[in-house]
């Protein structure tokens, strides 16, 4: 097994971020590349204009690859926001508007994962209240996912880069992911397991993977130190994709790390050209 036997997806939030938005898609696959995920792309706007919808959709199709994950509206993301659904007021209010726009958006490219990031504390607001808040939410996008056959996903960040967040741990993940199941019935929210992240939170990561598979939509992956590629710090991330895979988990592993210096497009050199292609 190795790097070579796994199905990878290229974020372009993250990666080829030196190009205008609606280039990525066609310098991912350029790259080898057939599977991209993006957050979601117009940080100020949750309803976007129905054009810009378009001129997305026409630049991933005409690049021929998948949309295989898609961020609901999620704040100012890299910046100071980590979500918006758990935030009481204009925030909130932005999250609702935009579900369905995402989850349509997701459905009209075949997309079947949604991740729906929980967002931080806020000072003088009860965090009861905005739990509360966050699964009345995470319950309306559960079930818009549903509607177009997709997964709620929840992700876990790390305290060190977002100390405002409560959700930064794998248990404290699973443990929304099940409050959620339950709200809705579905059964449809799913783990996020970013290795990066929960590595920097000083998780045991052979321990979540053997615990929490069964229960993982997607996984995310950067190296650490520093959140480049693979290789880059000390991270064994081969070993542990490996063992995700034989301890069942078959989805797609998000390529979502930091090209350091050089263009994005010289950053897949751990990766061989032909084990790029999803299969």
């Amino acid at each position: 097994m190795g790097f070579a036997d796994q199905r990878f997806n290229v974020n372009l939030s993250i990666l080829f971020t030196e190009l205008p938005l609606l280039e990525r898609p066609a310098a991912a696959a350029a790259a080898g590349f057939t599977a991209v995920e993006l957050w979601w792309p117009w940080v100020d706007a949750p309803t976007p204009e129905q054009s810009e919808l378009d001129a997305l959709k026409k630049a991933i199709e005409d690049a021929g690859v998948q949309l295989t994950g898609l961020n609901f509206y999620a704040g100012r993301l890299p910046g100071p926001d980590r979500g918006a659904l758990s935030v009481p007021g204009a925030e909130s209010d932005k999250f609702r508007a935009n579900i369905d726009i995402a989850a349509d958006f997701a459905q009209s490219l075949g997309c079947k994962a949604l991740n729906a990031l929980y967002g931080n504390r806020v000072d003088g607001v009860d965090p009861a209240v905005q739990d509360e808040l966050a699964l009345e939410n995470l319950a309306l996008a559960a079930r818009a996912a549903d509607r177009v056959g997709a997964i709620l996903l929840i992700e876990a960040l790390n305290k060190p880069e977002s100390p405002l967040c409560p959700i930064v741990s794998a248990p404290k993940a699973i443990e929304i992911v099940d409050k959620v199941n339950a709200a809705t019935g579905l059964g449809n929210a799913k783990f996020l397991m970013d290795l990066y992240h929960l590595s920097m939170n000083g998780e045991d990561l052979p321990a979540v993977i053997e615990q929490y598979t069964a229960k993982t939509g997607h996984v995310q992956i950067a190296d650490n130190p520093g959140r480049g590629a693979p290789g880059t710090g000390s991270l064994p991330l081969e070993e542990l994709l490996d063992q995700l895979a034989k301890t069942g988990y078959e989805g797609y592993v998000g390529l979502e790390y930091k090209p350091g210096d050089k263009p994005s497009a010289e950053a897949f050199d751990w990766l061989p050209a032909a084990a790029r292609a999803a299969r």
